[in-house]
């Protein structure tokens, strides 16, 4: 290392990510790297892990301050972590919403103005609505497929119900010439926004989005047709095809900014994040595997227990001296 890099030293490692995760190259490493001097190791300070490690749990074997990070809809467990950036929405004081969409591109690229010739984005769009999803378990998912194909087409490029004869290879790319696509999570929750509604922004291709009910709180709903302001999967049908077939009206939702006042949310801006990992590398917090430890070593969980064994053994013994008395 450079002797004279004035970046503070952090010693970190990364452990239960996805298989294909690259702990030396990431969201999280190319945010930290320009505050910090990441050193990778098995003896860390701070350890950032994620909920794919099955059975065998790696951050449990690390005896440090464990950060925990889930763009799935999974909540953290607060006694084996000390900090949590997920997608939730949560008083909590040591979490950070961090939604999945969020490490998926630059956010500031959906900041208006865009590229504003729409006339080239729409001379483009050759197919009427686009679909890629490898997950095939979301019913509510698959029964819109299925509404909006008595429409017209829907062109499915992924694993779900492909219409196409392969699977595509750049997904962005096949979104660019649709109208429309069909951006619906795996799940629906407060706060869950992966990807899914992302890719087809950045594509100028508008989101037929369902999953979080508080999309709004982070992406103007009037850019898009959100299933949360819709009373059911046929009145969302309805107002696609009013869309469809009013070309001021699609243009009208693509001149509307994507985000709420034209702003980045703070949950994906990379200087609020940044902040949050300072509070946490600078922060007194005792780590829970140290309390744990402690409670271990104390067994305090067997003190009340012990008190009320003494106590017994304390009046057996007073009585025994009062009848030889």
């Amino acid at each position: 290392m450079n002797g004279s890099d004035a970046r503070p030293l952090i010693r970190l490692k990364f452990v239960d990510f996805w298989a294909d995760f690259n702990p030396r190259d990431n969201f999280f490493t190319r945010l930290l790297e320009s505050r910090y001097r990441l050193d990778h190791c098995d003896s860390p300070a701070f350890v950032i892990y994620s909920c794919m490690g099955g059975r065998r749990k790696e951050h449990l074997q690390h005896n440090c301050v464990r950060i925990f990070y889930s763009g799935e809809n999974v909540a953290p467990d607060w006694n084996t972590c000390d900090w949590a950036f997920t997608f939730d929405y949560t008083p909590h004081p040591r979490h950070f919403r961090l939604p999945l969409w969020g490490l998926y591109g630059d956010p500031a690229a959906l900041v208006l103005p865009q590229p504003a010739d729409f006339d080239a984005v729409l001379s483009q769009q050759t197919r009427f609505c686009a679909f890629v999803v490898s997950n095939p378990l979301c019913r509510t998912r698959n029964d819109f497929f299925r509404k909006l194909s008595r429409y017209k087409p829907v062109d499915s490029g992924g694993k779900v119900l492909n219409t196409i004869g392969h699977r595509v290879t750049d997904k962005r790319a096949f979104l660019s010439a649709a109208k429309f696509t069909i951006a619906f999570e795996n799940e629906s929750h407060a706060g869950y926004t992966t990807e899914k509604i992302l890719d087809p922004m950045l594509v100028h291709s508008i989101p037929i989005y369902w999953g979080d009910p508080l999309v709004g709180r982070d992406f103007d709903t009037r850019s898009f047709l959100s299933a949360h302001d819709s009373s059911s999967l046929d009145e969302l049908v309805e107002r696609v095809v009013a869309v469809d077939r009013d070309p001021a009206l699609h243009r009208l939702l693509l001149e509307r900014p994507w985000y709420r006042n034209n702003v980045v949310p703070a949950c994906v801006d990379p200087t609020a994040i940044a902040a949050q990992f300072t509070n946490i590398f600078e922060s007194s917090l005792v780590p829970v595997a140290h309390r744990h430890g402690l409670k271990r070593l104390l067994r305090i969980d067997r003190i009340p227990a012990t008190l009320a064994s003494l106590r017994r053994r304390i009046v057996c013994k007073a009585r025994k001296i009062g009848k030889n008395a």
